[in-house]
């Protein structure tokens, strides 16, 4: 009985897991970039460098926002591939679809850093945060309906995932909603929703 290429191709969760490591060490560093130190035929006294630094406070902010941003959908990443026994051909592209909004996250960060006060730029970067949480959620999706994740894993933690995509990306879609009153306000929710997820559970535990 012969076996088509479909069925061996895209079963590596490790190769899966060290593509997925490598792009995203990339798209954090290319964030950076965009950040540049002001010329210094530009400035002639420390009051002129702290203006010139004020000015630059919105693309700090969202760089540090596009940061966190990509920090958290790579621990959900890796929490989905921690618990898969293996891939199949349809899951690695899911994954592949997914590290794609990976690599435009330094494109609308920098669309943003430029137009802060646009709600476009707002509405782009909130769609890149949108298609990231979709494809994490039907990568699970997919991984659970076709048997892929391990035996032992623990009864709970479908739904818990899947709970965490929804709330987070339903608080990400508020927050862009609010680019209707002020696109600040919008920059300013979206942060906040990311530190309660990058550090709320870290003192939870502690307390």
């Amino acid at each position: 009985m012969s076996t088509s290429y479909n069925h061996l191709a895209g079963r590596s969760v490790e190769r899966l897991a060290a593509l997925s490591d490598g792009i995203f060490a990339v798209a954090m560093t290319l964030l950076v970039l965009d950040l540049r130190v002001p010329a210094r035929a530009s400035v002639h006294s420390q009051r002129e460098l702290s203006g010139v630094l004020v000015a630059l406070a919105p693309q700090l902010l969202v760089y540090m926002m596009s940061f966190l941003t990509l920090g958290i959908v790579w621990v959900g990443q890796q929490t989905q591939l921690n618990h898969l026994a293996r891939s199949d051909r349809d899951l690695t592209w899911i994954h592949i679809a997914f590290l794609f909004a990976v690599t435009i996250m330094p494109f609308s960060t920098r669309l943003l850093g430029e137009f802060t006060a646009y709600r476009v730029a707002l509405l782009a970067y909130w769609a890149n945060i949108l298609l990231l949480g979709l494809a994490l959620y039907a990568s699970w999706g997919c991984a659970t309906r076709r048997g892929l994740v391990k035996d032992d894993m623990p009864a709970e933690a479908p739904r818990a995932i899947c709970r965490r995509i929804v709330i987070a990306q339903s608080l990400y879609a508020f927050g862009a909603l609010l680019c209707l009153f002020d696109t600040c306000w919008s920059i300013a929710f979206i942060v906040l929703v990311q530190l309660n997820y990058a550090v709320a559970p870290r003192l939870r535990r502690r307390g």
